[in-house]
């Protein structure tokens, strides 16, 4: 799998924020943080001015850690990888795979974050992005996660291609815990570049992806589905289930195995609706498509 995940693959799906970018979003961050600080120090100053030494060294310390450490760690979390600076820089925090970040990779970057960028003055951290490839930190390095831009320019991001209508829902109960996000990244590498390789070449690549995919899951490929169509019904099922940990408000599962489409709460009262057309089960293998007569989605219909 390493030899499908290249520099040359992150840099065309994701792109690395370089440094001086970076390091302008910190200062507009830290400029907002430390100005809240002051303010909280000097109202914990009047406030606490009847303590003894010890107590006001606590409080302090208190006050420390919740503004520059903890206040940043929930901004990111809230606002899935874009504080303040990131906002304005265009930039924002995201996982290895491009997909958002939750609570757990912002406190790891909070917390070495305090001695990256607080305690040496940001020398570790410019250091540690000088010798990473892609520009991260060792926040980023023990997260899993990697600072982005997202201003690109139109016409120069790739399109990852939905699966046929007839796989929606297919894989609802698949299990995908075990799927490290090195082969998400590869198989979103693939699915977005399949048509630009040779149909042998991209036959070839879509097997040994699926394979993988299907070890990982423990759930062998269905072998009447291509495998490229196999991969992209479980991206998009992948997608649909961080949809509804993201959204869950008004997600039903009928729309499981669509991303984005969210079904509306009923309202007493009123009639049901039609009951969706159950989808048709492929019975063919289909063999790898031609180049002449490859469609506009990607895929082949099932036989």
């Amino acid at each position: 799998m390493s030899e499908l995940v290249t520099g040359e693959a992150v840099a065309l799906e994701l792109r690395p924020a370089r440094l001086p970018s970076r390091a302008l979003a910190l200062l507009l961050d830290l400029i907002v943080y430390f100005t809240v600080y002051i303010g909280v120090s000097i109202g914990l100053a009047a406030a606490t001015a009847s303590l003894d030494d010890a107590a006001q060294v606590a409080l302090a310390i208190t006050a420390f850690l919740l503004v520059l450490v903890g206040v940043p760690i929930a901004v990111e979390t809230l606002s899935h990888g874009r504080s303040l600076g990131k906002m304005a820089c265009g930039l924002r925090v995201v996982r290895d795979d491009g997909g958002p970040i939750r609570f757990r990779h912002a406190l790891v970057r909070g917390a070495l974050g305090v001695v990256e960028i607080l305690m040496t003055f940001g020398v570790v951290a410019c250091i540690a992005s000088l010798v990473s490839a892609r520009g991260r930190r060792l926040g980023d390095v023990f997260a899993g996660t990697l600072v982005v831009r997202e201003r690109v320019p139109v016409g120069q991001t790739r399109f990852v291609p939905p699966p046929p209508p007839w796989l929606a829902g297919r894989f609802a109960e698949l299990d995908l815990s075990a799927v490290p996000d090195t082969l998400w990244l590869a198989v979103r590498q693939y699915l977005t570049r399949m048509q630009q390789l040779d149909p042998q070449v991209s036959w070839a690549m879509a097997v040994q992806l699926a394979g993988d995919l299907a070890t990982r899951t423990g759930t062998p490929a269905p072998t009447d589905i291509p495998p490229a169509a196999y991969l992209a019904a479980v991206v998009q099922e992948r997608q649909s289930r961080e949809a509804r940990r993201a959204f869950p408000v008004g997600h039903d599962s009928a729309s499981a195995g669509v991303p984005g489409v969210y079904a509306p709460s009923p309202i007493p009262g009123a009639p049901p609706g039609p009951a969706p057309a159950p989808a048709p089960t492929p019975t063919a293998p289909v063999a790898p498509p031609a180049a002449a007569e490859r469609p506009a989605t990607g895929f082949v219909p099932p036989a």
